[in-house]
């Protein structure tokens, strides 16, 4: 590992700090007579992963000082009462953010309901609007796992202006946003995804690599240019059922620079992110 400078990136150390910060700035809130801000958690369903996201963010919330309130609703709800609780929500002044667990359950339509979501109150960054002012540089909330990821970075000290950066993956949730925010940081930056010709070509190229493609271990030394930081979003399973992530890890860091691990890298940063947006969603309705 010393041979190729590899140093973890450690996810967990990051978050706790932004979420100190924000604990910090709710408790001045209250200490000058306002209210705290407050979060809700919409789910829909029963899927274990979802749930233990959620009981993720609720914690969260009582860490940093944050009110929450979980609305939870069966599988078989319709697209109309689901659409009801989100207006429901948006009418409710006490609420700063509204957050719908995705996935729902098929049948409901995930674009009718985030856009339902009162931009100001989408601190998960999914409505077209908040999406549009991320790419026009003019953002009201950042997508919570992409400014993870940047703030990884910038904590791990890697220069982010006129670097090559390689995001692997072109989903709206991460591959898309991430672009855009690395941009925004002048990285010079390459969409790659399932249809690229010749991949590992296009990874080697990469000062930055940000692997977010769903399949475990995918990625091992061999797509990764020597000293290069790496940013796994994966969270997958390996053949023994172990947590991972879309990078083959161990092997990576033959060659890698600063890399973030799976678990406690990118995953812990995206629930502080989600706290940062909620307060900040606060401090909107405040003015």
């Amino acid at each position: 590992m010393s041979q190729n400078q590899a140093r973890i990136i450690d996810g967990k150390a990051l978050a706790a700090a932004i979420r100190k910060e924000v604990a910090d700035e709710c408790e001045r809130m209250v200490g000058a007579g306002l209210r705290r801000p407050k979060l809700c958690v919409i789910i829909v369903g029963e899927n274990p992963a979802s749930k233990v996201y959620v009981r993720n963010k609720r914690k969260a919330c009582e860490d940093c000082g944050i009110d929450s309130v979980t609305v939870e609703l069966p599988e078989d709800t319709s697209g109309e009462e689901l659409l009801d609780t989100v207006n429901r929500m948006n009418a409710d002044s006490g609420v700063d953010g509204i957050l719908v667990q995705l996935p729902l359950p098929k049948g409901l339509d995930e674009e009718e309901i985030i856009a339902a979501i009162s931009p100001e109150k989408d601190v998960d960054c999914f409505h077209p609007s908040n999406v549009g002012k991320v790419y026009i540089g003019n953002p009201v909330f950042l997508p919570c796992t992409p400014a993870g990821i940047v703030e990884l970075l910038k904590y791990a000290g890697v220069e982010l202006c006129g670097k090559r950066c390689v995001v692997v993956g072109r989903s709206n949730i991460v591959g898309k946003p991430v672009a855009a925010l690395l941009m925004a940081e002048n990285a010079t930056v390459t969409i790659a995804h399932s249809k690229t010709t010749d991949l590992k070509s296009v990874t080697r190229e990469a000062d930055i690599l940000v692997a977010a493609i769903g399949k475990a271990k995918f990625f091992n030394s061999e797509y990764i240019k020597p000293g290069a930081a790496v940013i796994d979003v994966g969270m997958d399973r390996d053949e023994d059922g172990r947590l991972c992530g879309d990078v083959d890890f161990e092997d990576a860091v033959s060659v890698c620079g600063p890399i973030t691990p799976v678990p406690g890298g990118v995953g812990p940063m995206t629930v502080a992110m989600l706290m940062k947006n909620t307060l900040k969603a606060a401090k909107l309705h405040l003015t």
